[in-house]
């Protein structure tokens, strides 16, 4: 009889999906809830993951021509009014402010007074707010390019909550930028789109499948929405940034008009796009295992924890120096651009804990340095994404510590994309499409189905039906055509001819 292997996090991921992804969640000490229903308090392991995502995302926006500015908080309700889809759209996860002020009732109690002349919503996006900033900053077509990012918060007055996956606050960053013909803002769009899924690839590990959105699923009152959308262990799609083409939509219920080099006054093109703390969650669903979190090494909070391990109090001194003067020459070392970060473990608790405590935050090496270390020259190093240990001499270690963690981002990459690859499936009937999203086991269904590669009409009612039946999606039409090919077919579900294949999953 196999001995059963006993993990970290309980349950494990085939038993109660997620209710795994909180105590992975919780395990890392990435975050908890707060006070305020729907909100989350992110904790210091958790932030400086998104620190780690500001940083790098940022310098990419830099890198394109894009410079930082802030917008306010609080929009005008009658701005939010100017754009009918957009008010649409959003007005159902609207946070109104009425009042300016507390006063004391008399009876312990503080009333709202003050009542404000016009309502202002608690900024859900900015498309509004600064299209109206936008609108006196342009004037000739000499003003344009605008090409602008800002970092804020936004609330969503979500009912079903989930942290970093979908709160009622949380963080993000939006670009929105201005220019003088479509074609360039079609052309800013689509570069966005391609900054985003490098972004997720190269630093998140998470392959990800660029495409349009269908009618029903576009940003309201935008023209062409893109998106990047990435499939989770549970085999559900994680849209996880999105990409706007607004036309001239935003400019007409703005003004942001411009007189061109033939002096003639016209509406400018615009777009936005955006991508939030839901990236953390991206990693968390795409990485993690039963014992824990696995945090890819561009990313980190850390590389490198070193847990000295002592032999008795007169060993004390030496294991400290040694780990010390490790910690040393691991720091000077670069590792994608920035250095490595190292950390020593000098709590006074048991090696287990500390391990196991490491393990489920995720750190990329953990390294045990004891007084056998010391006398042979080596170091004991646990690698997190494939739990393997062994010993190593420690000047090779030190020297291919850059090679080490980037081999650990290959592996999370390589894992991620057999894993999508495995569960992506070409489906040319309406028969198998229903069973591929159907759940066999009734009473445990959250992992099953997958990526659904199949033929469709455009038919906005087949899209609602498949909806209505499954809760499945069209989560993108394809625009990479080396990767999945523009073939011609027939749509499973109506018989009519079909231009291309489409992605329908379940989804986030």
């Amino acid at each position: 009889m196999a001995k059963e292997v006993k993990n970290a996090i309980s349950p494990r991921r085939s038993e109660d999906y997620p209710e795994w992804y909180q105590q992975v969640i919780k395990a890392a000490d990435l975050a908890e809830n707060s006070p305020v229903r729907g909100c989350m308090v992110i904790k210091p392991w958790g932030y400086t993951l998104w620190e780690n995502i500001h940083d790098g995302l940022d310098a990419m926006f830099k890198e394109t021509g894009h410079v930082n500015a802030y917008f306010p908080l609080f929009i005008p309700k009658s701005f939010i009014e100017k754009e009918a889809e957009h008010v649409e759209g959003f007005a159902k996860e609207c946070a109104v402010v009425t009042h300016s002020r507390l006063e004391a009732d008399g009876n312990g109690k503080l009333v709202p007074a003050g009542e404000l002349d016009e309502p202002l919503i608690v900024r859900p996006t900015s498309e509004t707010i600064i299209g109206a900033t936008y609108a006196k900053w342009v004037q000739s077509y000499r003003d344009l390019p605008i090409l602008v990012n800002q970092w804020a918060n936004v609330v969503r007055w979500e009912m079903r909550t989930r942290l970093f996956l979908r709160t009622a606050e949380f963080l993000w960053q939006e670009g929105h930028t201005v220019h003088a013909t479509a074609e360039e803002a079609e052309e800013e769009t689509l570069k966005m789109l391609k900054v985003y899924a490098k972004f997720a690839e190269e630093y998140m590990a998470m392959p990800v499948i660029c495409g349009h959105k269908t009618a029903s699923e576009r940003f309201p009152g935008a023209v062409d929405t893109l998106c990047i959308e990435a499939m989770m262990q549970d085999r559900k799609a994680l849209q996880a940034g999105t990409s706007h083409f607004l036309g001239q939509n935003f400019a007409k219920s703005c003004n942001i008009q411009f007189q061109n080099e033939a002096g003639t006054l016209q509406y400018a093109w615009t777009t936005s796009w955006g991508v939030s703390t839901r990236l953390i969650g991206g990693m968390i669903m795409t990485h993690s295992d039963d014992d824990g979190f696995v945090v890819p090494p561009r990313l980190a909070p850390l590389h490198v924890v070193i847990l000295p391990v002592y032999r008795g109090d007169e060993t004390k001194a030496a294991v400290d120096e040694y780990c010390e003067s490790l910690r040393r020459e691991l720091s000077e070392k670069i590792y994608a651009g920035r250095k490595v970060l190292v950390k020593i473990d000098k709590r006074d608790i048991r090696g287990g804990e500390k391990v196991w405590g490491w393990i489920k935050k995720g750190v990329p090496l953990r390294v045990e340095v004891g007084p056998r270390d010391i006398a042979e020259k080596h170091v004991f190093v646990g690698r997190r994404d494939t739990m393997e240990k062994s010993s190593m001499d420690r000047s090779v270690f030190v020297e291919t510590i850059a090679e080490q963690l980037q081999a650990i981002q290959d592996n999370l990459l390589a894992r991620a994309k057999k894993f999508r690859a495995d569960n992506m499936k070409l489906i040319d009937s309406k028969e198998d499409f229903y069973a591929f999203f159907t759940p066999q086991n009734k009473e445990k269904p959250e992992i099953h189905g997958g990526f659904a590669l199949c033929h469709w009409n455009g038919s906005p009612e087949v899209e609602a039906k498949i909806k209505a039946d499954l809760n499945v999606t069209i989560r993108c039409i394809p625009i990479d055509d080396e990767a999945f090919p523009p073939e011609p077919g027939v749509c499973p579900f109506t018989g009519e001819p079909s231009p291309r294949r489409v992605v329908f999953a379940k989804s986030y």
